[in-house]
Parts: structure tokens; C-alpha cells; sequence
């Protein structure tokens, strides 16, 4: 029996990926231990979206190569992809490569008796027209699923390498879809999140008649019982119908993730995103009106090249200004390859330092805002896990607010109703709504 080590840097789509590996290798009978414990294989998902990202990709290949000398390694994933020789020349002995069009094929790579170094399995990445088969059976130690429908990106964000490294929108057919949440569903989970790399063009490369739309639809209607909630989807594809979909369907999650990245109409149009800030600003007012209490979650990159003092203030005045709960705030990364990599009047890193700074303090008090507007109200939450420094049990609401409350392990991986009753240190906290039934009984 092999021992198989798995470590995922990067996104929910990698973290899918990974998942599928692991079921790859217990269906043929493998052993499943910790990336820090001894193992005859280590397969290293890499990322590569920021240049910290390609550091830390970078860093665990020597380390593991440096610490297990006699194992296996199989590197993937956008960092592999993008740059396959400086992985081979990492490497003091050999390694193999498996591209992101390849992942398929990753675990028949691993356990062949071929030598390692004549493993390189990259492919054209830009020239895939299908999608991986990647069934997975269940996720380790966690509570809520990942399920992959779409890989792959055409927007070329001027910044974004995500389009070299992972090619071309690629969707799941719908059969596949519908076959993988059902999977999910017999192991238990009571909640997936709807991940992919540009998840809002589903189906369009598909000759099946689906939109996101219609699957979600599909998804909502067919598993009603079970909570769905999308990871992230592009402001332009945020419009009627999907949110008719949320108001109408009780297990689709009121959490939405929007981009914004700049909130200055110039740094949008050298970003080559497709909005203005006032179409942006437009959106999410559309949603706040039709979800009131939704979680509304956006990301903006600080420091973009070129940009000026009054193009930051114009981001912050706009984010500041709008009903949005979180932010996911990012230092410019210069991606070689990209188009923004050639821009002039890259900012110093103070300079970016300090822009991020700012709106990761209004990040603070964006969420600070939304967990007291929520104070009061009985949550349906699904519990987690519990905390090892408090001791208390901590499960997401609908809204995705991470409460905190006392209750038994028996708790863990069911949704329960609890009333989120105050904030302390920064933290939503709260009590088993039928705790709260029953200390009304006693003081009756």
C-alpha cells in the first residue's frame, strides 16, 4: 500500500482538484497521510496568481525535495504550468510535471513504474477544448464541499496570468454536474460552493442549452435539502435573473462575491475589466435592494501600476460609500506574461503597503458593521468544527457570518439554528436558539 501526501496552494478550484487526487489514489487502494508525515508519494498543487504565491510554490518544492529524497514528486498545478523548467531545475533529483490540462492523468503518473523524470505531462494549455474529468468522492476534514463546473478564463484581465495558466472557459456537463452533487450529497454534505475560474460563462462552451442560470436552477430544484452557495461571480453577470434565483430558492445562500479591483474608470479600462464604477456601484446596490441581508464580498487590488493618489481615493470613496460586508484586498503582483507586467510607473512597495493598508482597515470595519446589523437574529448555521482556543463550537450563516456558540461535538457537519447575540473581540458570538427556548421555559 502506497502512502500518498497531498499539499494545495491557491483557489477553491485547486483545492476541488486536489480532492479529486486524493480519491484517484484511495480508489486504488492507497494510503492517505499528512504532507508532514512520511510518504512514498507527495504531489504539490502550485499557484502562481501573485508573485508571493510563486515564492511559496517555489519554496515547499525545494523543501520537500530537500527533506524526502527517496519519495516521489509530482508537482502541478498554474505555478508548474506556467513555468516548467525552473520546477526541473529546482529539482537535485527528478521530478514529475503534470500540467493543468493534464490533471487526469495525474494519479496514473504517480504510481507508474516509469522513472519520474520521464513524466512531463503539460500539453497546450491555451488549445484545450474539454474540461478534466475529475471525480471526487468526499473532502477531507471538511465540512462544506467544493464543486467544481468550469475551468479556465477569456476575460485577459491585464493583470490576471490566471488565463495562461489555465486556458480557456471549459464547462462540466450537466450530467456530470448533476452526477458529482448527488455524490456529495450521499457523503453527507449539506453544503456546496458553486467554484470555478470564471464560473458566470458556464454551459457557453457546451452544445447543451445551460447558462449558470439554468444550472443553478437545476441544482436549487433537484436538491432542495441541500445549502448552495456561489464563490464568486463577475459584476456583469450579476443581474436579474440570478438574483430572482436567490430570492426564490431557500437553499441558495444570500452571499455573493463580487470583483471590483479598482473603483477609478481609468485603472478599470487599463485593467480591461468590462464595468465603470458607477455600473459597478449599480450592481450592488441591485443586491443590497433584493437581498437585505445577503453578505456582499468584493475583491480590489492596491497599487495597480500607474495609478495615482486620486484614482486610490476614487477606490476607497467607492467601497466606502457601498453596502458591502468584506473585502478581499490584494497588493498588486507583477505576473510576467501579463499584459500590466510591460506598464510603466510601477509603484513603490510602500507605497502599495500603505494603499492596502487603508482598505484593509475598511475591510475591518465593513465586517465590524455587518456582524452588528445582525445582532438579534436567529441564523441557521452550519457547524464547523470547534475552536481550540475557545472551546466553542463555529459554523457559517446564511450570510456567511462565522459565529461562534457553546453546544456539543454532536453538532459538527449539521445546521442549526442560532441567535447571534452579541460581538466581542471582533468575533460574531452567539446561542443555540433551543437554549434560548428553554432557559424561557426556566424563568417562567
Amino acid at each position: 500500500m502506497k502512502r500518498i501526501a497531498i499539499t494545495t496552494l491557491g483557489c477553491k478550484v485547486n483545492q476541488f482538484e486536489s480532492a479529486a487526487f486524493a480519491s484517484g489514489f484511495e480508489a486504488l487502494g492507497c494510503a492517505m497521510v499528512p504532507f508532514q508525515a512520511e510518504a512514498d508519494v507527495y504531489v504539490i498543487n502550485t499557484c502562481t496568481v501573485t508573485a508571493k504565491a510563486g515564492q511559496q510554490s517555489r519554496q515547499l518544492i525545494r523543501r520537500v525535495l530537500h527533506e524526502r529524497p527517496g519519495a516521489r514528486i509530482i508537482v502541478t498545478g498554474c505555478y508548474a504550468q506556467m513555468d516548467p523548467e525552473t520546477v526541473l531545475n529546482l529539482a537535485e533529483h527528478p521530478v514529475a510535471i503534470v500540467g493543468n490540462g493534464n490533471k487526469h492523468l495525474l494519479v496514473a503518473a504517480a504510481l507508474s513504474e516509469q522513472p519520474p523524470d520521464l513524466v512531463m505531462l503539460m500539453g497546450k494549455i491555451r488549445e484545450k477544448k474539454e474540461i478534466c474529468d475529475l471525480p471526487v468522492k468526499r473532502f477531507r476534514g471538511r465540512t462544506r464541499a467544493y464543486l467544481r463546473i468550469q475551468d479556465g478564463c477569456d476575460n485577459f484581465c491585464s493583470y490576471c496570468i490566471v488565463p495562461y495558466t489555465r486556458g480557456r472557459s471549459r464547462s462540466v456537463p450537466l450530467a456530470r454536474v448533476l452526477q458529482q452533487t448527488a455524490l456529495f450529497v450521499e457523503q453527507g454534505y449539506q453544503e456546496l460552493v458553486i467554484t470555478g475560474i470564471n464560473v458566470g460563462k458556464y454551459g457557453l462552451d457546451l452544445d447543451e442549452g445551460q447558462t449558470i442560470y439554468s444550472l443553478l436552477d437545476r441544482l436549487c430544484n433537484d436538491f432542495p435539502d441541500l445549502r448552495l452557495r456561489l464563490s464568486s461571480i463577475e459584476p456583469t453577470e450579476v443581474n436579474d435573473t440570478l438574483l430572482e434565483l436567490m430570492t426564490s430558492h431557500a437553499n441558495f445562500m444570500p452571499h455573493l462575491h463580487i470583483p471590483l479591483q479598482s473603483g477609478d474608470d481609468v485603472v478599470l479600462a487599463r485593467m480591461n475589466r468590462r464595468y465603470t464604477r458607477a455600473e459597478f456601484g449599480a450592481v450592488i446596490q441591485r443586491v443590497r435592494y433584493a437581498l437585505p441581508m445577503a453578505a456582499i464580498g468584493c475583491d480590489v487590488l492596491g497599487g495597480f501600476p500607474g495609478e495615482t493618489e486620486a484614482e486610490a481615493a476614487n477606490t476607497y470613496d467607492l467601497l466606502a460609500g457601498l453596502p458591502v460586508s468584506y473585502l478581499h484586498v490584494f497588493p498588486y503582483s507583477r505576473r510576467p506574461g501579463t499584459l500590466a507586467a510591460s506598464f510603466g510607473q510601477h509603484l513603490p512597495g510602500p507605497v502599495k503597503e500603505a494603499r492596502v493598508q487603508r482598505l484593509r482597515t475598511l475591510d475591518t470595519e465593513k465586517r465590524q458593521a455587518m456582524y452588528r446589523d445582525n445582532i438579534g437574529r436567529i441564523h441557521r448555521v452550519l457547524v464547523e468544527r470547534r475552536q481550540a482556543k475557545s472551546g466553542l463550537l463555529q459554523g457559517f450563516s446564511e450570510n456567511y457570518l462565522p459565529i461562534q456558540f457553546a453546544g456539543g461535538s454532536g453538532l459538527i457537519r449539521r445546521v442549526v439554528p442560532v441567535r447571534l447575540t452579541a460581538v466581542e473581540d471582533g468575533q460574531p458570538m452567539g446561542i443555540l436558539a433551543e437554549d434560548l427556548l428553554e432557559e424561557s421555559r426556566q424563568n417562567r
